[in-house]
């Protein structure tokens, strides 16, 4: 049913637009299942936050970095600290790098080409702003996936040096959209980052549900969940 209260929209984007809601995490696991990784899931998931840290410590990641260039530091980071525990060995960090990041970056276009026609027919009705979490190089990454031409103004956290789950990140997406919060609709992918943060706002939201981090975070449920961004076309 259309909800003519909605005048302007707010997206995420790593988790939302490129992964149909499934934590990045469980992308590049696959990636490494498909590059025959001998390792546990544990022992992938301390090297994920390891990389996590570290690319928040240091500024790996430059503005000009595309998906691609991306993921395959961030490879980099993960295999070198496998290989330093023992797990792997440092040998095949730069081959498994490559492969990895190759396979995650074909699974996120292939999702981003899902994705299109949704945000086609959402930009064709409403002004949309940007809001995430990311390196300081997500228009880059937008304008590799032929994404930018879909976005009034980015707000990147690297940027404006306030991160989600803060509410102040999204504040500045409705202050760019120029509306009141209640006529903004939040897409996002994370209950505790995207949806909390946009209610607490007074913002509509559209909770894209996907396997999370945590079994807790998977036990979550809200009347606002979808399993399809396909499906925000309903609510609008």
């Amino acid at each position: 049913m259309e909800n003519t209260d909605i005048k302007g929209i707010i997206f995420d984007y790593g988790g939302t637009v490129d992964s149909r809601g499934v934590h990045w995490s469980e992308v590049i696991w696959d990636g490494y299942k498909d590059a025959r990784i001998d390792i546990d899931k544990e022992t992938f998931r301390e090297a994920y936050v390891y990389a996590e840290r570290e690319l928040a410590r240091v500024r790996h990641i430059l503005p000009h970095h595309n998906f691609h260039d991306l993921l395959l530091i961030k490879m980099r980071i993960e295999l070198t600290h496998l290989a330093e525990g023992g797990h792997i060995d440092p040998a095949s960090v730069k081959p498994l790098a490559a492969q990895v990041a190759a396979y995650c970056y074909r699974a996120a276009r292939e999702c981003i080409e899902e994705a299109r026609p949704t945000l086609e027919t959402l930009r064709a009705r409403f002004p949309m702003v940007l809001v995430s979490n990311f390196y300081g190089n997500v228009a880059a990454v937008l304008e590799d996936f032929d994404l930018l031409k879909y976005f009034d103004k980015i707000i990147e956290s690297a940027v404006v040096g306030v991160r989600k789950p803060d509410p102040a990140i999204f504040a500045l997406g409705v202050e760019a959209l120029g509306l009141p919060a209640g006529n903004v609709l939040v897409i996002g992918d994370s209950y505790k980052k995207d949806i909390l943060p946009a209610l607490s706002l007074g913002c509509r939201v559209a909770w894209l549900k996907g396997k999370g981090w945590t079994a807790d975070e998977d036990a979550v449920t809200h009347p606002s969940a979808i399993t399809r961004l396909s499906q925000v076309l309903d609510m609008v």
